[in-house]
């Protein structure tokens, strides 16, 4: 499937009948196992319905940080953000991609 930002962040937790999404790189996950992390009230739910790839790669919950963009980013922090898309791919389906 494919998905606009708009589209993305309608899966965010807030509502229990959908699915829960995080992107990286574009790429969404179906993080719905982990809804203790990523629905409302867990540690991560900033990032649910986003592009978390900068906030990752930066170890970050800041919400400005919460964004696909990978500009600036240090060589330590692409690491950072390759790991964790790996913990993603081992761990949640994909699901689609995060379109312009």
């Amino acid at each position: 499937m494919e998905f606009t930002a708009e589209q993305l962040s309608q899966y965010n937790g807030t509502d229990s009948s959908k699915p829960i999404y995080v992107a990286i790189k574009g790429r969404v996950f179906d993080v719905t196992t982990g809804k203790s992390f990523y629905g409302v009230g867990g540690d991560y739910a900033m990032f649910a319905g986003k592009d978390a790839s900068r906030a990752l790669g930066k170890m970050s919950k800041n919400e400005e940080d919460v964004s696909p963009s990978l500009e600036g980013l240090t060589e330590k922090e692409m690491t950072t953000l390759n790991d964790w898309e790996k913990k993603f791919e081992a761990k949640y389906p994909v699901v689609g991609r995060v379109i312009s």
